[in-house]
């Protein structure tokens, strides 16, 4: 941990016992550059790790999961459709001013309208309206019942409607004003964020007076970087890196399960995969527990659908998927010409690319013709959420809610509505609707288990696994990963 000297208490210090105070700067590595700093955009790790600290939500998580308040101080649900939430007095925005409930409700109604185009809207869609009443209560309305709605909330940032409306989308996203524990610095784009601490914060001050927020897409980089002491926290790092890390008494290794599901995305639309024959066989070509245990090795574990067992929703009679390279061999030689249609696997260094080169050679190795197209994140994302003309026949995606529900996981990647989704099946969609609205888990619970059985026996996605986080920090600093995997400065301290 980097310390920054003040400066002397005064004249008498250097011959007496008072001690020059210090204040921590903390530099934290990246995979990849923020691809938005405005929280109603993109919704990808990069992007989260910094703008979490410069914006409150409705609500949060506490590091043991549960749900507690942060701008919302208590809810009562008026109805099926109707929560009642009481907003925080006393809170300001970085500019100064205060953040009221009718800016509780233009973020509302920012995030769900579909003119927008918030990546995130389809986990705020079930909401239909947000009005203040009473002063500083807030009602949300939701199209029906929506079991799921305060596991979103956690995620909705409170943004300051006049400043949005005075600067415009893209100036925002560019110097964001929010009311979290930092305040927005500077952004030298491909290059770092910096945040400053905000000493009028309502809530538990951050340790640090600065942070830095670098974009290190190099793996063996970020582990350096802490080695060297020029970084104090370093993310997405591989289990040989732990380990190396682990042998060293000025460093240490962080980890946590999360509720991330790596998988293959396919592009329905478009030959080999739009082939029932030719999915099977890329599912069968994979080895999932070869690439968890020989691989990642930092406790991942194979999964059979696009949920872990941290979500409510998950199917846990579902069998894992086979792994029959011969019998995929099978497949593709059957139908070789379509097999040997070229297929583009989009990844960005964001994300493991030993998992990205296995795949593309167990692929290759069972008859496809598989190359890998890298991007940065910003232009990964929107290959992904393309139309199915435009994106890619395969990508490799991680994907997690933080909301700890099938909801947050399930509805985005399968619902004909969504833009993450390739899938567009009426079945498929009128399940997903029902559990969205039904108050009954049993029903829930059993329109997810089909939707998962659908998914599985029709490889409409190749879900792989379920990720474990792993972290490289200073000694000195005191950070508890999540399964949500957040990265609260505010939560952070340094032990001297």
């Amino acid at each position: 941990m980097k310390h920054t000297m003040k400066g002397l208490l005064g004249a008498v210090a250097m011959i007496a016992f008072t001690l020059p105070a210090y204040a921590a700067d903390i530099t934290v590595d990246l995979a990849g550059e923020p691809s938005s700093l405005d929280p109603h955009l993109q919704w990808n790790p990069d992007s989260y790790y910094v703008y979490r600290n410069i914006f409150d939500n409705l609500l949060t998580r506490s590091n043991a999961g549960e749900i507690v308040p942060q701008i919302a101080t208590s809810w009562t649900q008026l109805s099926e459709t109707e929560l009642e939430l009481t907003i925080r007095e006393g809170v300001t925005f970085h500019d100064g001013s205060s953040l009221t409930p009718e800016d509780v409700v233009f973020s509302v109604k920012r995030i769900t309208d579909p003119e927008f185009g918030s990546p995130q809207l389809g986990q705020f869609n079930q909401i239909t309206d947000a009005k203040v009443v009473d002063g500083n209560k807030v009602v949300l309305t939701t199209a029906g019942a929506y079991p799921a709605l305060m596991a979103q909330l956690v995620k909705l940032s409170i943004v300051p409607q006049k400043v949005v409306e005075a600067m415009g989308k893209d100036a925002f996203n560019a110097a964001p004003v929010g009311s979290g524990p930092y305040k927005f610095n500077d952004w030298s784009r491909g290059v770092a964020v910096s945040l400053t601490r905000n000493d009028a914060y309502w809530g538990d001050a951050g340790p640090f007076d600065n942070a830095t927020f670098r974009a290190v897409p190099d793996a063996a980089t970020r582990v350096a970087d802490l080695l060297a002491g020029t970084a104090d926290l370093v993310v997405s790092i591989d289990a040989d890196a732990g380990a190396q890390l682990s042998s060293n008494a000025d460093v240490k290794l962080l980890s946590a399960p999360t509720e991330r599901v790596g998988y293959m995305g396919l592009n329905l639309d478009k030959a080999p995969f739009n082939d029932l024959d030719m999915r099977k066989a890329a599912s069968l070509a994979i080895d999932r527990l070869g690439i968890t245990e020989g691989l990642l090795q930092a406790g991942e574990v194979p999964v059979s659908q696009m949920a872990t067992p941290a979500h409510f929703g998950y199917s846990a009679d579902l069998p894992l998927f086979d792994f029959d390279p011969e019998k995929a061999k099978q497949l593709t030689s059957a139908k070789a010409d379509l097999a040997a249609t070229p297929i583009e696997l989009a990844t960005a260094p964001v994300f493991d690319q030993r998992i990205v080169q296995a795949v593309q050679q167990m692929l290759n190795d069972v008859g496809f013709n598989v190359s890998i197209s890298m991007t940065d994140m910003p232009t990964y994302l929107g290959i992904v959420r393309s139309e199915p003309s435009e994106n890619s026949e395969l990508s490799f995606g991680r994907w997690s809610c933080a909301c700890q529900d099938a909801d947050g996981i399930i509805y985005p990647t399968l619902h004909s509505d969504s833009a993450w989704s390739r899938v567009n099946l009426p079945e498929i969609d009128a399940l997903l609707e029902e559990a969205r609205v039904s108050l009954d888990p049993a029903v829930r619970q059993a329109a997810y288990d089909k939707v998962n059985e659908m998914v599985r026996e029709n490889y409409y996605l190749l879900p792989m696994y379920q990720a474990a986080v792993l972290y490289g920090a200073a000694a000195d600093l005191e950070f508890d990963p999540t399964a949500n995997e957040s990265m609260f400065l505010n939560r952070m301290s340094i032990v001297e």
